[in-house]
């Protein structure tokens, strides 16, 4: 724990009260109550974590609540005890704990977001309560008797007893109806005295009534007589209410004793719930100030638009919102001098930074957009009115008591924050004292924070290394604070200047200009200089900032064309690599078509070897430069920048096409990169890039064409297609080979139109057959696959129906 925290001039017990009223139990909110800071950095990073984990829950909209958690110690004792037996309405709250952790135990153990909670709670994810659950479970009603299914021997007794009751009454109902014929029945009720049912007979006649008197009623006119014939029946139910009670007692020292096999396991989680009601308080807290977690450093004060928790509360509940604040002290400086108009925020300046270095070692986070502090041994504080009557102190030995007790304790661990320094007294000793104080804890490297109205305080601050000035805001023209902070400059106290806007009279303000010596006077010249200054430099880095965004939004429009353009680029380098692959592919079948048809000779290593060779090296050649060209732009409006591409293509002339390996007639051209193209009988449309080759030109037009085709008719001569094999014989190929024969077959018999067609593949082991009919059966061009009469081949061939 902090040394120090000054809590109340920080007001650190109304932080926890507030933060306090977010919790969900007595237990809970004392345990926030009793919330320190501490020095423990693993500690404080453990709490950051579990609240930034509860934080990412609650933002989700789920919620749990604590209101069962309570501080079962006394009761865990108690139950600790051989035949003790705890009251039905403790045990009630001891099973609404047990199903707590039950709950809590399925939050725990989710996946996400928990981490730093899911180590926390390790006591309650890991303790076993079935057999307590099922000890307390449906046995007590919610007005804490015991239900009639605590046991089946309890049950038996509620039952005879209500018989009893319903025996006693009837015996009784007859006895009344009997003697109040003869008169002697006060009136026909039936009543208790002593745990004894009686009835209510006339004093006068009650010897008609042959029975035990059980007292008499307070005018005498009165008695209470039991009927002999029901005696037995009371007996009776006495006893069987008795054997209740030892029923009752027998099984609440039952579920004590299961209570004290797991006091434990109950005990921890209670310590466990406790704490995460604490947690779950302290990141509602957060989330209603828009918190953020803390940065620990050790050389640096730096707080980003930080707001004062309580006064943001306050104003918020008003409508209002808190001005921040931003102060950094860094590179060495250690100490911050504030000065500046009364009401102006010096004050609460101070309390701000203070509170929040209390909240971030209590592992809370802070109402800030960021914020960077050290780890602090301790917290001193000197604000506001230290007059103290009872030991006959004035405000101003009340402050030097504080301080020479400050002066001694604090070190370079330390925050000291003190307000109005040097005030109270003469003002030339209480500004040397309020120089030689600040000098104190400037070199012990103290960080401390100061407010002051004194100029010698604003020239210690200018002339020390170490030291920071800073001014908090005042509007001159509405002669009210802006509550805002600027480091680097001191702050005018204005006294004069307000007075004269006020309106006091010109010759009281030119008699009291003429009261300042001329260093104040100079002074104050000087610090209204830095602010005309710090105006114009704020006019400035406005235009600074607005040109900035204009430069900003300038870059970001021209790097989006750009990466427009860019991506353009790609696309069409992409086309035109696409389509040189298509070329490569051709000629690689090309090749392999043409190694195939010298497999025979002994050339096929040599060959083979010549080819990829050539191959690899035009493609190389083509795709560096279709690159180069695409990236230079040497290949834009250039017919010739794409080499693998036909250019020159007419109707009638025979192509090859790259995705077939067909020749192919060009029957139409339907646009510059799409022709229309047959095989026999088949047509489709082709790309230009799918063209590998023109084989043959289209013969010459002769006139009489010529003039048809100018008459408005075209005529083309059409010779017949070749004529397609309609049988493959694969016998002697391995599955592989003739499962790739059979396919290319397959594929011009499709093209060419064919019906049908024949495979032989021999009979031998039946493998090749199987493999080929298994293939053909999943084909997509085929319709069905049967085998042909003995007389045409039988096994040793398969007749393949394609489809049309």
């Amino acid at each position: 724990m902090l040394r120090e925290t000054s809590a109340a001039a920080l007001e650190w017990q109304r932080l926890r009260e507030q933060m306090a009223r977010l919790t969900g139990s007595a237990a809970g909110r004392d345990r926030v109550l009793a919330l320190e800071p501490s020095t423990d950095a693993v500690w404080i990073a453990q709490q950051q974590d579990c609240i930034a984990e509860v934080r990412l829950y609650l933002a989700t909209g789920a919620a749990f609540y604590f209101t069962a958690v309570f501080a079962p110690g006394s009761m865990l004792e108690k139950a600790r005890i051989p035949g003790a037996a705890l009251e039905p309405a403790d045990l009630l709250r001891v099973l609404a704990l047990a199903e707590l952790m039950e709950e809590w135990r399925a939050v725990a153990q989710q996946e996400e977001p928990w981490k730093a909670i899911a180590e926390i709670s390790l006591p309650v994810t890991q303790a076993y309560l079935a057999p307590l659950l099922h000890a307390l479970r449906g046995k007590i009603e919610p007005d804490g008797s015991l239900s009639d299914d605590a046991s089946p021997e309890l049950a038996r007794l509620r039952n005879a007893i209500a018989r009893q009751h319903r025996a006693i009454e009837e015996s009784l109902r007859r006895s009344l109806r009997a003697i109040s014929e003869s008169g002697a029945a006060q009136e026909e009720l039936i009543t208790l005295r002593g745990d004894r049912f009686v009835i209510p007979v006339k004093t006068e006649q009650r010897r008609k009534v042959p029975g035990v008197i059980h007292g008499s009623s307070s005018s005498g006119q009165t008695v209470f007589v039991e009927p002999l014939e029901t005696v037995e029946s009371n007996n009776e139910l006495l006893r069987l209410l008795d054997e209740e009670q030892a029923e009752v007692h027998r099984i609440l020292v039952a579920m004590t004793r299961a209570v004290g096999d797991h006091a434990a396991s109950l005990e921890s989680g209670a310590e466990v719930l406790t704490e995460l009601d604490a947690l779950f308080a302290g990141a509602r807290f957060a989330q209603t100030l828009d918190c953020v977690r803390p940065e620990f450093v050790e050389h640096e004060i730096a707080v980003k638009a930080a707001r004062h928790p309580l006064l943001d509360l306050q104003l918020k509940s008003e409508g209002g919102s808190v001005v921040p604040l931003t102060l950094s002290l860094e590179d060495g400086a250690r100490q911050l001098i504030i000065s500046g108009p009364n009401t102006g925020g010096k004050t609460v300046s101070l309390k701000t930074v203070g509170l929040l270095a209390l909240m971030a070692q209590a592992g809370l986070p802070v109402p800030a957009e960021e914020a960077k502090l050290p780890v602090f041994a301790a917290v001193y504080a000197d604000i506001g009115d230290a007059q103290s009557i009872e030991r006959n102190l004035s405000t101003f030995s009340a402050h030097m008591t504080n301080l020479d007790r400050i002066t001694r304790e604090a070190d370079a661990s330390s925050l000291v924050l003190l307000d109005e320094l040097g005030s109270a007294t003469d003002p030339e000793e209480g500004a040397a004292l309020a120089v030689a104080i600040s000098g104190h804890f400037l070199r012990m490297r103290a960080w401390s924070l100061v407010t002051t109205h004194l100029n010698s305080m604003k020239i210690y601050a200018a002339t020390n290394e170490g030291v920071v000035n800073a001014a908090v805001g005042f509007d001159e023209e509405t002669l009210a604070p802006t509550y805002t902070l600027r480091m680097g400059i001191p702050g005018a106290s204005a006294g004069i200047n307000i007075a004269q806007r006020i309106g006091l009279q010109p010759e009281i303000i030119a008699a009291a200009r003429n009261q300042l010596d001329h260093q104040t006077a100079d002074i104050g010249r000087f610090i209204d200089q830095l602010h005309m200054q710090l105006a114009a430099a704020n006019e400035e880095r406005e235009a600074l900032r607005k040109r900035e965004l204009a430069l900003e939004r300038e870059k970001q429009r021209l790097e989006a064309e750009g990466r427009n353009e860019q991506r353009q680029k790609a696309r069409e380098l992409e086309g035109k690599l696409t389509s040189l692959m298509k070329d490569f592919e051709h000629q690689m079948r090309e090749a392999a078509g043409a190694i195939a048809d010298k497999a025979a000779s002994q050339k096929l290593a040599k060959e083979t070897e010549r080819r990829l060779a050539r191959l690899k090296r035009e493609f190389s050649e083509q795709f560096n430069a279709t690159v180069v060209a695409h990236i230079s732009g040497a290949d834009k409006k250039d017919p010739n920048a794409q080499p693998h591409v036909v250019k020159s293509i007419n109707v009638g002339d025979t192509v090859k096409l790259r995705t077939l390996g067909r020749e192919v007639r060009v029957d139409r051209e339907v646009s510059s990169n799409v022709f229309e193209v047959s095989m026999g009988p088949m047509k489709m449309r082709v790309q230009r890039d799918d063209i590998a080759e023109v084989v043959r030109k289209a013969p010459a037009e002769t006139p009489l064409q010529a003039v048809k085709r100018k008459g408005g008719v075209t005529v083309a001569m059409q010779t017949d297609p070749d004529i397609t094999p309609r049988e493959i014989n694969v016998i002697g190929r391995t599955a592989d080979e003739a499962q790739d024969e059979v396919e290319r077959f397959l594929d011009q018999a499709f093209l060419a139109g064919l019906p049908s067609i024949r495979v032989v593949h021999g009979t031998g082991m039946g493998i090749l057959r199987r493999t080929l009919r298994d293939y053909l059966r999943r084909h997509p061009h085929v319709a069905n696959v049967t085998e042909p009469p003995y007389n045409e081949g039988g096994q040793g061939a398969t007749v393949v129906e394609l489809r049309l």
